[in-house]
């Protein structure tokens, strides 16, 4: 009894079988058929490569969300170099909030020489090239993104000859925490003093004659200082064709979380628009010599994430990839085949055409002529 179940079972099962075997005796192979196959083999091994790598590779996702944070503190990387004596110069931060926030809170002043090493050009000349890479290509990005703490460090490289000249120039480098509102960071002649309306600047003891606002700025990042991640004003160098010249850049921040395989970081994102021009009071070009960075804090936070492409969808992708090439070049191999059929078949039937064959009477037969044994002789 169950062996009578067991045989039910089974030839129920073979009943629904939808992979029906066809007997080897009825598979008939073919010359076209093997190139067929060959060239959809090829192609299948070729597509799955393909396919394999794009399955490595990954891609940034950016969204989008309004920034909540009002009350923590904003950190300012500074990296710039005056050409200017450092007991000519101070640095200092005015918010919107009539907060002023001084260099001595986290900058430090070194007398340096201005002119650039040999290998400091070549460091300053390549990162002016990939800036104006990332001006063209802005898919760039993403990949920066992704080698953020893999790459080599984008620091000014320290004077590899021993140069006796005296210095000429302040670098002032650093960094300083200020508050998430609206500011003005600035470089200009004398020290900063407090002021009950802001601040003031101790310039009447220095010469206008030696003014030289002419400045590199080696590196400007906000928020989490980053190793690897090239920032828009990072290898700018401007030189002052007046002793009285004011700079600005208006720069729009924007808060950034940065999530990849192998980093976790909050940092900040900027766009810069840059103007220069000369002071002159006679002309009606008012203002103060110096270096005056104006930035603001966008309302939009971007959150960027690497993503990769699941393992599942990967073999859905494959699967597509197989069946879809042997059930096209199935059909185009079937086509191709009736195609040619029809054309030998018409090619055949042209050479057994009929021919006229006399009579004794005079009348003519299209008959074929009746092959016989004594023809043959």
């Amino acid at each position: 009894m169950r062996r009578l179940n067991r045989k039910k079972t089974l030839n129920l099962m073979k009943e629904l079988d939808a992979f029906p075997k066809v007997p080897e005796s009825y598979v008939e192979t073919s010359a076209s058929g093997g190139t067929v196959s060959l060239i959809a083999f090829t192609t299948i091994a070729f597509l799955t490569v393909m396919e394999f790598m794009v399955y490595r590779d990954t891609w940034m996702k950016y969204e989008y969300e309004v920034d909540k944070d009002f009350t923590s503190k904003l950190r300012i990387n500074i990296d710039i170099t005056v050409a200017m004596r450092c007991q000519y110069v101070g640095a200092d931060v005015l918010d919107l909030a009539e907060t002023m926030v001084a260099s001595a809170d986290g900058l430090i002043y070194e007398p340096v020489i201005f002119d650039l090493s040999p290998q400091q050009k070549e460091w300053q000349r390549m990162l002016q090239l990939i800036q104006s890479r990332l001006q063209e290509e802005h898919s760039l990005q993403d990949v920066i993104f992704k080698s953020a703490f893999k790459s080599a460090s984008t620091a000014l490289p320290p004077r590899e000859d021993n140069s006796l000249q005296s210095p000429d120039a302040c670098r002032i480098h650093g960094h300083l925490y200020v508050n998430k509102v609206a500011g003005n960071f600035h470089i200009t002649v004398g020290k900063a003093i407090p002021h009950p309306r802001g601040h003031a600047h101790l310039a009447a003891l220095v010469s206008h004659e030696s003014y030289n606002f002419s400045h590199r700025i080696d590196h400007l990042s906000f928020g989490e200082l980053i190793p690897g991640i090239i920032n828009p004003l990072d290898g700018t160098e401007k030189i002052a064709s007046d002793h009285n010249q004011m700079f600005q850049y208006f720069i729009t921040v924007v808060p950034t979380k940065l999530h990849t395989h192998k980093i976790s970081a909050e940092t900040h994102q900027f766009s810069v628009t840059e103007r220069e021009r000369i002071i002159n009071h006679a002309a009606g070009s008012h203002g103060v010599s110096g270096i005056f960075m104006k930035y603001d804090i966008s309302s939009l936070m971007v959150t960027v994430t690497e993503e990769h492409m699941p393992f599942w969808q990967f073999l859905v992708r494959l699967c597509g990839i197989i069946g879809g090439i042997f059930s096209t070049t199935g059909i185009l191999h079937g086509f191709g085949r009736f195609v040619a059929e029809v054309i030998f078949c018409r090619f055949r039937l042209g050479s057994y055409r009929s021919t006229s064959v006399p009579l004794p009477d005079g009348h003519t037969s299209n008959h074929l002529p009746l092959i016989t044994d004594n023809s043959t002789h």
